[in-house]
């Protein structure tokens, strides 16, 4: 209840600093037609990255095995954090990742579960319901590392 209360509606100074480089960059930005905002923009100001939307769609429609074989190929350092739930591939992290990795995960497919603090991949099987309960109870999980052979 005094949650919303708290700071009586005003906004911090950084968020206030952000408006302002906003409007700044909006008004910069209309006159020369452009479409970068700043939080498109790294540290040094370069615009970040584009994710091909494309190859994220092919992706996430790959089966757990096909994807598990892309991930091994294409970004071993991943593989070695995938666990496989249920037909999902989680990775999780102690702390937040660079926008690089978080832009890399994005476009190999997997998407930010803030409930479960993880990145998920659905391996072709979209779910449009909650489940209420953890998947790793319900469907058990492992490291897909684990499973390599000696």
């Amino acid at each position: 209840m005094w949650r919303g209360l708290i700071g009586e509606g005003r906004e911090t100074e950084t968020e206030q600093q952000n408006k302002k480089k906003t409007m700044k960059m909006n008004d910069q930005n209309f006159e020369f037609g452009l479409e970068i905002r700043p939080e498109h923009l790294n540290k040094q100001n370069k615009p970040l990255p584009r994710i091909d939307f494309t190859k994220r769609c092919l992706n996430r429609a790959l089966s757990t095995r096909h994807f598990l074989g892309l991930l091994r190929s294409v970004a071993p350092e991943f593989f070695e954090l995938a666990e496989i739930v249920g037909k999902w591939v989680w990775i999780r992290f102690e702390c937040k990742q660079p926008q690089q990795v978080t832009m890399r995960l994005a476009e190999l497919g997997f998407q930010w579960n803030n409930r479960r603090q993880s990145w998920q991949h659905p391996c072709g099987e979209f779910r449009h319901q909650r489940i209420v309960i953890d998947p790793r109870r319900r469907y058990g999980s492992y490291f897909a590392a684990d499973m390599l052979p000696g």
